[in-house]
């Protein structure tokens, strides 16, 4: 009954934070000190709730649960946390009119499908990789939703009658500059994930280095982003042709994890 109720509370907040988010960006309102201070405290309970839930999963102590559920709902909060930190130094609000909804989503998933599959952290090598590689995944996670924003953005701008959504939002540059600079220090982590998944594999999994899906897909999205920010460097690529690279590198990302575990434990069951 207690980790219900906690369920619920948390999907509850979740789902305030994206309508103050929502009704906001509708009337074309820049963000308020007041309105800022609702938008952390509300999502602080969100966070703070979420990672209780987690904590306190069926799992055996100390283990992580890497289910394609709660897979899901580890990723979505380390991405919600992230992104109310990041919020402290840069105007990323507008992020969670579609971060939050989905954590909320991901709280009720794993409440209505409680999967398990235990992982053990028997090293701090291993917790380390792991860490390492779900802080990439959410910078890498928050550029993506960015990027829709900056698509949502660069349409608006077209209209004849944009509306009052554009007076809610960032200019273009201070919001593109913000997407590389996830996409950065996201591509360094998602480097380091990868070299270390190479050349620890055996401590880290348990068996000798080997091309799986889920390798040769991360290292898909790593070749893309790395073009990506070279194509900025060099030539300056801005606008839909960034969002494009960006969306596909973490279209590869989702689909090298969750893609996989999808047809292993829903399709497959295994």
């Amino acid at each position: 009954m207690a980790n219900s109720a906690l369920n619920f509370l948390a999907i509850i907040f979740y789902l305030i934070v994206a309508a103050l988010l929502l009704r906001r960006l509708a009337r074309g309102e820049a963000p308020t000190p007041v309105h800022r201070a609702l938008l952390l405290g509300a999502g602080g309970a969100a966070v703070t709730l979420h990672a209780v839930i987690l904590y306190s999963g069926p799992g055996p102590a100390g283990d992580i649960n890497l289910s394609i559920t709660g897979a899901f709902a580890l990723v979505a909060w380390l991405v919600a946390t992230t992104y109310l930190l990041v919020s402290f130094w840069r105007p990323i609000d507008n992020l969670g009119v579609l971060i939050m909804p989905v954590a909320a989503i991901t709280v009720l998933l794993d409440w209505l499908q409680p999967l398990q599959v235990p992982v053990a952290l028997t090293s701090r090598l291993q917790a380390l990789h792991i860490v390492v590689a779900l802080v990439a995944y959410s910078l890498l996670c928050l550029a993506a939703v960015q990027s829709v924003m900056l698509l949502v953005q660069d349409r608006k701008l077209k209209q004849k009658h944009p509306g009052g959504f554009l007076r809610a939002l960032p200019p273009m540059q201070t919001m593109e500059s913000i997407m590389f600079q996830m996409i950065g220090l996201g591509f360094i982590l998602l480097t380091a994930t990868l070299v270390s998944g190479a050349v620890f594999s055996d401590q880290v999994f348990g068996t000798p280095f080997k091309l799986t899906h889920h390798i040769v897909l991360a290292a898909m999205a790593w070749v893309v982003y790395g073009v990506l920010l070279v194509g900025r460097w060099r030539f300056g690529w801005r606008g839909r042709t960034a969002v494009r690279w960006t969306l596909g590198g973490f279209a590869l990302l989702v689909l090298g994890y969750f893609g996989t575990k999808f047809v292993l434990e829903i399709i497959l069951h295994r």
